[in-house]
Protein backbone atom coordinates (compact mmCIF):
# COMPACT_ATOMS: atom_id res chain seq x y z
CA UNK A 1 0.00 0.00 0.00
CA UNK A 2 1.44 3.38 -1.01
CA UNK A 3 1.79 6.05 1.65
CA UNK A 4 1.30 9.72 0.85
CA UNK A 5 4.28 11.79 2.00
CA UNK A 6 3.96 15.52 2.55
CA UNK A 7 6.88 17.25 0.80
CA UNK A 8 9.37 19.14 2.92
CA UNK A 9 9.13 22.92 2.70
CA UNK A 10 12.22 24.99 1.94
CA UNK A 11 12.97 28.03 4.07
CA UNK A 12 11.94 31.48 2.81
CA UNK A 13 14.72 33.17 0.87
CA UNK A 14 14.85 36.05 3.37
CA UNK A 15 15.79 33.55 6.07
CA UNK A 16 18.19 31.68 3.82
CA UNK A 17 20.13 34.87 3.12
CA UNK A 18 21.04 34.94 6.81
CA UNK A 19 23.09 31.77 6.33
CA UNK A 20 26.86 32.15 6.11
CA UNK A 21 27.68 29.12 3.92
CA UNK A 22 29.18 29.26 0.43
CA UNK A 23 25.80 29.21 -1.27
CA UNK A 24 24.72 32.42 0.42
CA UNK A 25 28.00 34.33 0.70
CA UNK A 26 29.56 33.92 -2.77
CA UNK A 27 27.33 36.32 -4.72
CA UNK A 28 25.42 39.57 -4.03
CA UNK A 29 21.81 39.45 -2.84
CA UNK A 30 20.38 40.17 -6.30
CA UNK A 31 21.69 36.78 -7.48
CA UNK A 32 19.70 33.57 -7.03
CA UNK A 33 22.30 30.98 -5.96
CA UNK A 34 21.59 27.59 -7.53
CA UNK A 35 25.19 26.48 -8.09
CA UNK A 36 26.79 24.66 -5.16
CA UNK A 37 25.20 21.46 -3.80
CA UNK A 38 23.64 22.85 -0.63
CA UNK A 39 19.89 22.55 -0.05
CA UNK A 40 17.46 25.09 1.38
CA UNK A 41 15.70 22.92 3.96
CA UNK A 42 16.01 22.95 7.73
CA UNK A 43 18.03 20.00 9.06
CA UNK A 44 16.30 16.83 10.15
CA UNK A 45 14.98 17.33 13.70
CA UNK A 46 17.10 14.41 14.88
CA UNK A 47 20.24 16.15 13.62
CA UNK A 48 19.26 19.47 15.20
CA UNK A 49 18.59 17.75 18.51
CA UNK A 50 21.93 15.92 18.49
CA UNK A 51 23.92 19.07 17.73
CA UNK A 52 21.94 21.20 20.19
CA UNK A 53 22.57 18.65 22.94
CA UNK A 54 26.30 18.65 22.15
CA UNK A 55 26.47 22.45 22.44
CA UNK A 56 24.53 22.41 25.70
CA UNK A 57 27.02 19.90 27.12
CA UNK A 58 30.08 21.61 25.69
CA UNK A 59 30.67 18.37 23.82
CA UNK A 60 33.07 19.96 21.35
CA UNK A 61 36.20 17.89 21.79
CA UNK A 62 37.90 15.18 19.76
CA UNK A 63 36.00 12.46 17.92
CA UNK A 64 36.10 9.12 19.81
CA UNK A 65 37.22 5.88 18.16
CA UNK A 66 33.62 4.67 17.84
CA UNK A 67 31.02 7.47 17.91
CA UNK A 68 28.31 5.03 16.82
CA UNK A 69 28.39 5.87 13.15
CA UNK A 70 29.36 2.39 12.00
CA UNK A 71 26.30 0.70 13.46
CA UNK A 72 24.09 3.60 12.38
CA UNK A 73 25.23 3.29 8.77
CA UNK A 74 24.82 -0.48 8.81
CA UNK A 75 21.17 -0.02 9.77
CA UNK A 76 20.65 2.73 7.20
CA UNK A 77 22.19 0.70 4.36
CA UNK A 78 19.99 -2.26 5.24
CA UNK A 79 16.77 -0.19 5.41
CA UNK A 80 17.35 2.05 2.40
CA UNK A 81 19.43 -0.11 0.03
CA UNK A 82 18.86 -3.70 1.19
CA UNK A 83 22.63 -3.92 1.61
CA UNK A 84 24.32 -5.86 4.42
CA UNK A 85 27.45 -4.05 5.61
CA UNK A 86 29.93 -5.39 8.17
CA UNK A 87 30.54 -2.59 10.71
CA UNK A 88 34.09 -3.87 11.18
CA UNK A 89 34.75 -2.90 7.57
CA UNK A 90 33.95 0.82 8.06
CA UNK A 91 36.39 3.59 8.89
CA UNK A 92 35.71 7.33 8.99
CA UNK A 93 37.51 10.43 7.78
CA UNK A 94 36.88 14.13 7.16
CA UNK A 95 34.96 14.10 3.88
CA UNK A 96 34.43 12.04 0.76
CA UNK A 97 37.15 13.65 -1.35
CA UNK A 98 39.70 13.23 1.44
CA UNK A 99 38.75 9.57 1.64
CA UNK A 100 39.18 9.23 -2.12
CA UNK A 101 42.62 10.84 -2.03
CA UNK A 102 43.85 8.67 0.84
CA UNK A 103 42.59 5.50 -0.84
CA UNK A 104 44.16 6.44 -4.16
CA UNK A 105 47.50 6.95 -2.42
CA UNK A 106 47.30 3.40 -1.13
CA UNK A 107 46.14 1.61 -4.27
CA UNK A 108 48.09 3.42 -7.03
CA UNK A 109 51.71 4.21 -7.72
CA UNK A 110 52.85 7.77 -8.54
CA UNK A 111 51.96 8.55 -12.14
CA UNK A 112 49.35 5.80 -12.40
CA UNK A 113 46.32 6.55 -14.55
CA UNK A 114 42.89 6.72 -12.91
CA UNK A 115 39.75 6.56 -15.03
CA UNK A 116 36.99 9.14 -14.60
CA UNK A 117 33.72 9.24 -16.54
CA UNK A 118 32.95 12.82 -17.56
CA UNK A 119 30.97 14.95 -17.37
CA UNK A 120 31.80 14.42 -13.71
CA UNK A 121 32.12 16.22 -10.37
CA UNK A 122 34.96 18.77 -10.84
CA UNK A 123 36.98 17.84 -7.70
CA UNK A 124 37.68 14.45 -9.30
CA UNK A 125 40.10 16.27 -11.60
CA UNK A 126 41.92 17.71 -8.57
CA UNK A 127 41.93 14.82 -6.11
CA UNK A 128 43.59 12.40 -8.53
CA UNK A 129 46.70 14.61 -9.05
CA UNK A 130 46.68 15.33 -5.30
CA UNK A 131 47.17 11.60 -4.79
CA UNK A 132 50.02 11.57 -7.30
CA UNK A 133 48.07 9.92 -10.10
CA UNK A 134 46.96 11.06 -13.58
CA UNK A 135 43.41 11.53 -14.89
CA UNK A 136 42.29 9.20 -17.69
CA UNK A 137 39.01 10.35 -19.28
CA UNK A 138 36.42 7.83 -20.51
CA UNK A 139 33.22 9.85 -21.02
CA UNK A 140 29.76 8.50 -20.26
CA UNK A 141 27.79 7.32 -23.28
CA UNK A 142 24.63 9.24 -24.10
CA UNK A 143 22.10 6.76 -25.48
CA UNK A 144 19.63 9.51 -26.34
CA UNK A 145 17.45 8.66 -23.37
CA UNK A 146 20.02 8.04 -20.62
CA UNK A 147 23.70 8.11 -19.73
CA UNK A 148 25.64 4.93 -19.12
CA UNK A 149 29.18 3.76 -18.47
CA UNK A 150 31.23 3.23 -21.62
CA UNK A 151 32.41 -0.25 -20.68
CA UNK A 152 34.29 -0.75 -23.94
CA UNK A 153 36.17 2.50 -23.42
CA UNK A 154 36.93 1.59 -19.81
CA UNK A 155 38.20 -1.84 -20.87
CA UNK A 156 40.50 -0.22 -23.43
CA UNK A 157 41.88 2.20 -20.83
CA UNK A 158 42.45 -0.64 -18.37
CA UNK A 159 44.15 -2.65 -21.08
CA UNK A 160 46.42 0.31 -21.75
CA UNK A 161 47.48 0.36 -18.11
CA UNK A 162 44.98 2.37 -16.07
CA UNK A 163 45.06 1.12 -12.48
CA UNK A 164 41.83 2.44 -10.98
CA UNK A 165 38.35 3.73 -11.76
CA UNK A 166 36.98 6.64 -9.77
CA UNK A 167 33.25 6.04 -10.02
CA UNK A 168 30.45 8.49 -9.22
CA UNK A 169 27.43 6.43 -8.11
CA UNK A 170 24.85 7.97 -8.41
CA UNK A 171 26.51 10.17 -10.99
CA UNK A 172 27.07 13.90 -10.55
CA UNK A 173 25.99 15.93 -12.58
CA UNK A 174 23.67 13.68 -14.65
CA UNK A 175 21.91 12.08 -11.66
CA UNK A 176 22.35 8.62 -13.18
CA UNK A 177 21.83 5.64 -10.88
CA UNK A 178 24.05 3.04 -12.54
CA UNK A 179 22.37 -0.33 -12.98
CA UNK A 180 23.45 -3.44 -11.13
CA UNK A 181 24.28 -5.04 -14.47
CA UNK A 182 26.62 -2.25 -15.58
CA UNK A 183 28.34 -2.12 -12.20
CA UNK A 184 28.85 -5.88 -12.18
CA UNK A 185 30.26 -5.72 -15.71
CA UNK A 186 32.59 -2.91 -14.64
CA UNK A 187 33.80 -5.02 -11.72
CA UNK A 188 34.57 -7.97 -13.99
CA UNK A 189 36.67 -5.76 -16.27
CA UNK A 190 38.52 -4.16 -13.38
CA UNK A 191 39.28 -7.49 -11.73
CA UNK A 192 40.50 -8.97 -15.01
CA UNK A 193 43.08 -6.18 -15.27
CA UNK A 194 44.15 -6.23 -11.61
CA UNK A 195 42.78 -2.74 -10.96
CA UNK A 196 40.40 -1.28 -8.35
CA UNK A 197 37.24 0.84 -8.16
CA UNK A 198 36.70 3.68 -5.70
CA UNK A 199 33.00 4.55 -5.67
CA UNK A 200 31.83 7.97 -4.48
CA UNK A 201 28.33 7.23 -3.16
CA UNK A 202 27.54 10.54 -1.46
CA UNK A 203 24.25 10.97 -3.37
CA UNK A 204 23.05 7.40 -2.66
CA UNK A 205 20.30 8.29 -0.14
CA UNK A 206 18.70 10.63 -2.69
CA UNK A 207 17.41 8.20 -5.34
CA UNK A 208 13.93 9.06 -6.55
CA UNK A 209 10.83 6.96 -6.02
CA UNK A 210 10.82 3.92 -8.30
CA UNK A 211 14.60 4.09 -8.85
CA UNK A 212 16.88 1.41 -7.39
CA UNK A 213 20.29 2.40 -6.05
CA UNK A 214 22.89 -0.37 -6.26
CA UNK A 215 25.90 0.08 -3.95
CA UNK A 216 28.97 -0.82 -5.98
CA UNK A 217 30.24 -3.26 -3.36
CA UNK A 218 26.91 -5.09 -3.51
CA UNK A 219 26.75 -5.34 -7.31
CA UNK A 220 28.55 -8.71 -7.53
CA UNK A 221 31.18 -10.85 -5.79
CA UNK A 222 33.82 -9.33 -8.07
CA UNK A 223 32.72 -5.81 -7.06
CA UNK A 224 33.12 -6.76 -3.41
CA UNK A 225 36.66 -7.91 -4.12
CA UNK A 226 37.88 -4.90 -6.13
CA UNK A 227 35.88 -2.07 -4.63
CA UNK A 228 36.05 0.68 -2.05
CA UNK A 229 33.01 2.86 -1.29
CA UNK A 230 33.14 6.33 0.23
CA UNK A 231 29.86 7.65 1.62
CA UNK A 232 28.49 10.42 3.80
CA UNK A 233 25.27 11.89 5.18
CA UNK A 234 26.38 15.31 4.01
CA UNK A 235 24.45 15.64 0.72
CA UNK A 236 21.19 14.04 1.81
CA UNK A 237 21.14 15.84 5.17
CA UNK A 238 22.99 19.06 4.16
CA UNK A 239 25.77 18.63 6.71
CA UNK A 240 28.83 19.23 4.51
CA UNK A 241 30.28 21.77 6.94
CA UNK A 242 30.37 19.24 9.78
CA UNK A 243 32.97 16.96 8.14
CA UNK A 244 32.40 13.22 8.34
CA UNK A 245 32.63 10.48 5.70
CA UNK A 246 32.83 6.70 5.74
CA UNK A 247 35.17 4.38 3.84
CA UNK A 248 33.51 0.99 3.38
CA UNK A 249 34.90 -2.32 2.12
CA UNK A 250 33.56 -5.83 1.61
CA UNK A 251 36.65 -8.05 1.28
CA UNK A 252 39.56 -8.96 3.54
CA UNK A 253 42.19 -7.57 1.16
CA UNK A 254 40.51 -4.20 0.67
CA UNK A 255 39.67 -3.98 4.37
CA UNK A 256 43.35 -4.47 5.19
CA UNK A 257 44.20 -1.49 2.95
CA UNK A 258 41.76 0.78 4.78
CA UNK A 259 42.88 -0.43 8.20
CA UNK A 260 46.48 0.37 7.24
CA UNK A 261 45.67 4.04 6.62
CA UNK A 262 47.41 6.39 9.08
CA UNK A 263 45.50 7.09 12.29
CA UNK A 264 45.45 10.77 11.36
CA UNK A 265 43.08 9.99 8.47
CA UNK A 266 40.45 8.93 10.99
CA UNK A 267 41.32 11.70 13.46
CA UNK A 268 40.20 14.21 10.82
CA UNK A 269 36.58 13.14 11.32
CA UNK A 270 34.66 16.05 12.85
CA UNK A 271 32.85 15.26 16.10
CA UNK A 272 29.80 17.27 15.03
CA UNK A 273 29.90 15.47 11.69
CA UNK A 274 29.91 12.10 13.44
CA UNK A 275 27.11 13.08 15.83
CA UNK A 276 25.03 14.43 12.95
CA UNK A 277 25.65 11.31 10.86
CA UNK A 278 24.58 8.99 13.69
CA UNK A 279 21.34 10.96 13.98
CA UNK A 280 20.85 11.19 10.21
CA UNK A 281 21.31 7.47 9.65
CA UNK A 282 18.92 6.55 12.48
CA UNK A 283 15.43 5.18 11.71
CA UNK A 284 13.96 8.31 13.30
CA UNK A 285 15.29 10.38 10.37
CA UNK A 286 13.66 8.26 7.65
CA UNK A 287 10.40 10.23 7.60
CA UNK A 288 12.29 13.52 7.16
CA UNK A 289 14.38 12.05 4.34
CA UNK A 290 11.25 10.74 2.62
CA UNK A 291 9.65 14.20 2.90
CA UNK A 292 12.73 15.78 1.33
CA UNK A 293 12.68 13.23 -1.48
CA UNK A 294 9.03 14.07 -2.13
CA UNK A 295 9.92 17.77 -2.42
CA UNK A 296 12.81 17.03 -4.77
CA UNK A 297 10.63 14.75 -6.88
CA UNK A 298 8.13 17.58 -7.35
CA UNK A 299 10.90 20.03 -8.22
CA UNK A 300 12.64 17.84 -10.79
CA UNK A 301 9.34 17.49 -12.66
CA UNK A 302 8.48 21.18 -12.19
CA UNK A 303 11.85 22.11 -13.67
CA UNK A 304 11.06 20.18 -16.85
CA UNK A 305 7.77 22.04 -17.21
CA UNK A 306 9.34 25.43 -16.50
CA UNK A 307 12.10 24.91 -19.04
CA UNK A 308 9.62 23.77 -21.69
CA UNK A 309 7.58 26.93 -21.08
CA UNK A 310 10.28 29.55 -20.67
CA UNK A 311 13.47 28.12 -22.24
CA UNK A 312 12.26 25.68 -24.90
CA UNK A 313 15.72 25.52 -26.46
CA UNK A 314 17.14 23.89 -23.32
CA UNK A 315 17.52 20.12 -23.09
CA UNK A 316 17.05 18.51 -19.67
CA UNK A 317 16.72 14.86 -18.71
CA UNK A 318 14.99 14.22 -15.37
CA UNK A 319 17.65 12.66 -13.06
CA UNK A 320 17.38 9.34 -11.26
CA UNK A 321 18.82 10.75 -8.06
CA UNK A 322 19.89 13.88 -6.25
CA UNK A 323 18.88 17.52 -6.53
CA UNK A 324 21.14 18.53 -9.42
CA UNK A 325 20.00 19.09 -12.99
CA UNK A 326 22.32 18.81 -16.00
CA UNK A 327 20.97 21.17 -18.65
CA UNK A 328 22.18 21.57 -22.23
CA UNK A 329 21.65 25.17 -23.38
CA UNK A 330 24.09 25.04 -26.29
CA UNK A 331 21.28 25.71 -28.78
CA UNK A 332 20.78 29.16 -27.24
CA UNK A 333 24.14 30.47 -28.39
CA UNK A 334 25.38 31.44 -24.94
CA UNK A 335 28.89 30.11 -25.53
CA UNK A 336 30.93 27.24 -24.15
CA UNK A 337 30.41 28.42 -20.57
CA UNK A 338 26.81 29.69 -20.54
CA UNK A 339 26.66 29.97 -16.75
CA UNK A 340 28.93 33.02 -16.98
CA UNK A 341 26.46 34.86 -19.21
CA UNK A 342 23.51 33.71 -17.09
CA UNK A 343 25.18 34.99 -13.93
CA UNK A 344 26.12 38.31 -15.50
CA UNK A 345 22.85 39.06 -17.28
CA UNK A 346 20.12 37.05 -15.54
CA UNK A 347 21.53 37.17 -12.01
CA UNK A 348 21.20 33.41 -11.53
CA UNK A 349 24.28 31.49 -10.33
CA UNK A 350 24.60 28.03 -11.88
CA UNK A 351 27.60 25.71 -11.89
CA UNK A 352 29.93 26.15 -14.86
CA UNK A 353 29.46 23.24 -17.29
CA UNK A 354 33.05 23.09 -18.61
CA UNK A 355 34.31 22.46 -15.07
CA UNK A 356 32.82 18.98 -15.42
CA UNK A 357 34.96 18.25 -18.48
CA UNK A 358 34.93 18.92 -22.21
CA UNK A 359 31.48 17.35 -22.35
CA UNK A 360 30.19 20.22 -20.21
CA UNK A 361 30.60 22.86 -22.90
CA UNK A 362 27.26 24.54 -23.51
CA UNK A 363 25.86 23.02 -20.31
CA UNK A 364 25.00 24.25 -16.82
CA UNK A 365 24.31 22.42 -13.57
CA UNK A 366 21.35 23.69 -11.57
CA UNK A 367 20.54 22.89 -7.92
CA UNK A 368 16.79 22.39 -7.51
CA UNK A 369 17.01 21.66 -3.77
CA UNK A 370 15.09 24.88 -3.14
CA UNK A 371 11.52 26.14 -2.98
CA UNK A 372 9.32 25.93 -6.09
CA UNK A 373 9.07 29.73 -5.96
CA UNK A 374 12.85 30.20 -6.19
CA UNK A 375 13.10 27.60 -8.94
CA UNK A 376 10.33 29.31 -10.91
CA UNK A 377 11.93 32.73 -10.55
CA UNK A 378 15.28 31.39 -11.73
CA UNK A 379 13.83 29.83 -14.89
CA UNK A 380 11.72 32.91 -15.63
CA UNK A 381 14.95 34.91 -15.54
CA UNK A 382 16.59 32.45 -17.93
CA UNK A 383 13.57 32.72 -20.20
CA UNK A 384 13.83 36.50 -20.27
CA UNK A 385 17.49 36.18 -21.22
CA UNK A 386 16.69 33.69 -23.96
CA UNK A 387 14.10 35.98 -25.48
CA UNK A 388 16.14 39.17 -25.23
Amino acid sequence: MSVTVTPLQALPIEQLRQRTSTKWRTYPEDVLPLFVAETDFLPAPTVTAALTRAIELGDTGYTPPDPGIRDAYVGFADRRFGWTVDPARIRTTCDVMMGVVELLRQVTEPGARVIVTPPVYPPFYDCIPEAGAVVERVPLRDTGTAWELDLEGIEAALGAGARAVLLCNPHNPTGTAHSRESLAALAELVEAHGAVVISDEIHAPLVNRGVVFTPFLDASPAAARVGYAVASASKAFNTAGLKCALMVTADDATTAVVRALPAEVEWRTGLFGALAAVAAFSPESDAWLDAQLAALDENRVLLAALLAEHVPGARYRIPDAGFLAWIDVSALGWGDNPAAKILREAKVALHFGPHFGEEGKGHVRLNFGCSPEVLREAIVRLGALASS
